[in-house]
C-alpha cells in the first residue's frame, strides 16, 4: 500500500514506534556496553561510589534510566498526539455515545 494512502493514525503510530525503538536500542547498547566494560574484570581497589552506588552501576544504570525517564515524559507530553479515529459504533450499528447516558 503506498504511503500516501495510509491512515494518518497508522503513520503517526509508526513514527512513534520508531522513536521508542531507537530510544530503547540506544539505552540498551549504552547500558550493557558500559556495565560490561566498567563492571567486569576490574580490580576491587579501583571501585568508587557515587551516591552509595558503585560507579559502574551509577553511570551505567541509574543515569541512563533517569535520562530515559525524562525522554519518556517529553515523548508522552510533546511528541505523541491524539488522532481522530472517526465515528465509533458497535458491531450492531448502535452509536456507543448514546449508550453512555
Amino acid at each position: 500500500m503506498p504511503e500516501s494512502r495510509l491512515d494518518p493514525a497508522v503513520t503517526s503510530a509508526r513514527r512513534e514506534a520508531l522513536v521508542v525503538v531507537v530510544i530503547f536500542t540506544v539505552a540498551m547498547f549504552y547500558t550493557v556496553g558500559y556495565c560490561y566494560l566498567n563492571g567486569y574484570y576490574r580490580p576491587p581497589e579501583t571501585l568508587t561510589f557515587q551516591f552509595g552506588f558503585p560507579d559502574w552501576v551509577f553511570w551505567g544504570i541509574i543515569v541512563p534510566w533517569g535520562v530515559c525517564l525524562l525522554l519518556s515524559f517529553w515523548f508522552g507530553h510533546r511528541f505523541v498526539r491524539d488522532t481522530d479515529l472517526g465515528q465509533s459504533a458497535d458491531p450492531d450499528g448502535n452509536d456507543l455515545e448514546s449508550d453512555n447516558d
